[in-house]
């Protein structure tokens, strides 16, 4: 039995290796038009940005005002946010080496990391800020911050509704786009203060508007991080459940039990996983090849699952040595899984 387990993951392992290298084809065509297109509109947003943040600095020194100045922090931050997220779209294009197998594509998961701690950053510079002119409020000129904040707001929307698609499922675009957001708000506050300072002279409101935008902002900030966390610590995707991913698998023909299970996403939509699959002993070399080709499919089709690997097993003995994560969650009912 051990030789024929042998001889037939030999075998179906190169006539697997055959097939996932042409069936991948069109999996890597899709994403590396994505990547196109998510590196066309941050070059977009990057214009638009970079633009009107200096009318923003210019402005906020003339007029007084601290939303007006803060908004061009942002949009200074949402220019080096996306300058990042384009370094990691490069580099994450890089063939794999043997000394780094999977290539540069985690660079992803830590721009938009970065870009969340700065987010970060900055609520802390605004809200300091604001706390000092709630103490002593300045002079400011609400016709003139009125006029750059709606020019300001209208900049952010084109900027939003350019990586808004580009965004979906995409951590690192997520992150400048989250940038944008930001900067949104901010052009609102902006607008609002704009005008109540021009009509009633209410220069308060300004340092009050930045500390409620500031709050806005650090909410995004935090889901944000959740989702750089959760893939970092390689949780599983949110699009993936795993108690359905794993009854799908024992459905199949010949499939008589699944564990050591894991389902993690090494980068924006490319998502792994690997399994230990027990299958019936009488299963011939052709019988294999074929399970293999079903689990690809049911892995691809289903859950956009990029990165395959599944061990097929004709008994679990010596697998009682390693750690099986998802048996222990398996045994639980549903309700009773820990968070």
């Amino acid at each position: 039995m051990k030789a024929a387990d042998s001889l037939s993951s030999h075998q179906g392992g190169h006539e697997h290796a055959h097939r996932h290298h042409h069936g991948s084809h069109s999996h890597h065509d899709h994403g590396h038009d994505l990547r196109k297109a998510s590196r066309r509109s941050l070059k977009t947003a990057l214009i638009l940005i970079a633009t009107f943040m200096v009318v923003e600095v210019v402005g906020g020194v003339i007029s007084g005002s601290l939303a007006l100045l803060a908004d061009a922090g942002h949009m200074l931050t949402d220019a080096a946010a996306i300058v990042l997220a384009l370094v990691a779209l490069h580099f994450s294009d890089l063939p794999a080496s043997w000394e780094r197998t999977y290539g540069y594509r985690r660079l992803e998961v830590l721009a938009a990391l970065i870009n969340a701690l700065s987010l970060c950053v900055i609520i802390g510079g605004v809200l300091w800020e604001a706390y000092r002119r709630l103490r002593t409020v300045p002079e400011v000129e609400g016709g003139l911050m009125l006029g750059i904040g709606l020019a300001g707001l209208a900049v952010n929307v084109l900027a939003l509704l350019v990586l808004r698609r580009s965004a979906e499922g995409n951590l690192n675009v997520e992150g400048a786009l989250q940038h944008i957001v930001a900067d949104l708000l901010g052009s609102v506050a902006v607008v609002v203060s704009g005008a109540l300072v021009w009509a009633f002279g209410w220069t308060i409101v300004d340092p009050i508007l930045s500390v409620v935008i500031s709050i806005l902002i650090g909410i995004s900030a935090w889901r944000l991080l959740a989702k750089v966390f959760n893939v970092l610590l390689q949780g599983v995707p949110k699009h993936v459940d795993l108690d359905q991913l794993c009854a799908g698998l024992e459905d199949l023909p010949g499939v008589t039990f699944v564990h050591d299970v894991h389902v993690w996403s090494l980068a924006p939509d490319y998502d792994v996983l690997t399994a230990h699959i027990l299958v019936d002993p009488v299963l011939q070399t052709e019988d294999l090849t074929r399970m293999r080709a079903q689990v690809q499919e049911l892995a691809k089709r289903d859950y956009n699952l990029r990165h395959v690997t599944v061990q097929l097993e004709f008994t679990a003995e010596g697998c009682h040595d390693e750690v099986h994560h998802f048996d222990h969650l398996h045994r639980l009912p549903k309700d009773e899984v820990p968070a």
